[in-house]
């Protein structure tokens, strides 16, 4: 079988990695042409553009960068026609995705969605359109299947793809060593893959390293950037920068300040305690609140229903807080109450396998319509 793949962001580079390795498995001839990044292409096939060229946050962020992603949509819909997919494989990334979807699915091409686009969160609507242009719908947080179930619309859900990345991980025995990290505990710093978020997220998550001089700070630094990109902001050699080793620093971390998004749920599932960071345009994030509709933006908190991380959001998101709420989980109560909540959490999210029961779920839905 032939299959095209779209995932926009870091996180959707390595849930489609897990999943190509997976359909591998299930379709030993199976073809691949994606847009994504450097997991996905080391699970072969040919990458034809790479997320970091494409992943825009924020409503004006989008405005003003709304060329580039149209001339990006044009690409991506005569390339997936010059291919003819058997199959378009589609990850998260809706704005793009689902326009996407609809021009697939006008072209005669089998549409499956692979991590839920977040209508839950605003413009549920748009539940109508994914109902319209998806022919399966594969989701990965518990809640959704009742949340889809609500509109009419049955789906498919797999489990966590996380799981099935740090199930394979096997921690680094040299990593302290190799980083000169055996003498002070760490704080580590998740400022997220996209270019906008490191420039707003992580200045703020340095500010605090004079309160904190007995701890030694670790950037988990985006492999779609160099050493170069990441030293304009630590300007400093008592801040050490990783590539690539995200699951090793947190393996070692006793805290860490992460930015919102997928890194928050990878951080609690491997019981770090951790404070969540937020920053995004004045206007965007405006916009952002008077149309999203639920309580929390860390996964965690959605996840659980209840505030188990704190979240800084703007303004909030300053070096007198983070410190703050940093200080309070090093030790003591609050610390301990957070890493039981993790243990709660990791009992709901459940066993690995996410990308297999994704990937069985497609062969078979590829098997019963070529029948």
């Amino acid at each position: 079988m032939r299959y095209y793949l779209v995932a926009g962001e870091a996180s959707g580079d390595l849930h489609g990695a897990n999943l190509m390795k997976a359909l591998k498995t299930k379709d030993h001839n199976a073809e691949f042409q994606y847009y994504g990044g450097d997991k996905m292409l080391a699970e072969g096939g040919v990458l034809k553009k790479h997320y970091a060229e494409m992943a825009f946050m924020g409503f004006t962020e989008v405005i003003l960068n709304l060329p580039t992603i149209l001339k990006n949509l044009k690409t991506c819909k005569v390339d997936i026609l010059a291919y003819r997919p058997d199959v378009l494989i589609l990850i998260d990334f809706p704005g793009f995705n689902l326009k996407i979807a609809e021009f697939a699915k006008e072209n005669g091409i089998k549409v499956c969605y692979y991590i839920s686009p977040k209508v839950w969160a605003w413009n549920q609507k748009r539940v109508l359109k994914i109902k319209r242009v998806v022919d399966r719908l594969f989701c990965i947080l518990p809640f959704e299947v009742d949340f889809y179930k609500e509109w009419g619309m049955d789906v498919d859900y797999v489990g966590n793809p996380l799981l099935d990345e740090i199930a394979l991980f096997e921690p680094d025995p040299s990593f302290k060593e190799r980083y000169n990290l055996k003498n002070k505990e760490v704080v580590a710093l998740l400022p997220g893959s996209r270019k906008q978020e490191i420039e707003r997220l992580l200045p703020d998550m340095l500010s605090i390293r004079n309160a904190f001089p007995d701890y030694h700070f670790v950037v988990a630094a985006a492999p779609s950037f160099n050493e170069s990109y990441y030293q304009q902001f630590i300007k400093s050699s008592d801040v050490t920068l990783v590539f690539g080793q995200t699951y090793n620093l947190l393996n070692i971390a006793k805290v860490a300040v992460v930015a919102s998004g997928t890194a928050t749920l990878e951080t609690a599932l491997f019981h770090v305690p951790q404070v969540v960071v937020y920053r995004g345009g004045k206007i965007s994030v405006a916009i952002a609140r008077m149309l999203v509709k639920i309580r929390f933006i860390s996964l965690v908190n959605l996840i659980m229903d209840h505030e188990v991380v704190k979240e800084l959001i703007q303004e909030d998101c300053n070096t007198q807080n983070i410190s703050s709420h940093l200080k309070s989980i090093l030790d003591g109560p609050d610390r301990a109450k957070m890493l039981a909540d993790y243990q709660l959490l990791s009992e709901k999210m459940g066993a690995a396998g996410a990308s297999e029961r994704t990937a069985n779920l497609i062969v078979s839905y590829l098997g019963e319509d070529s029948n």
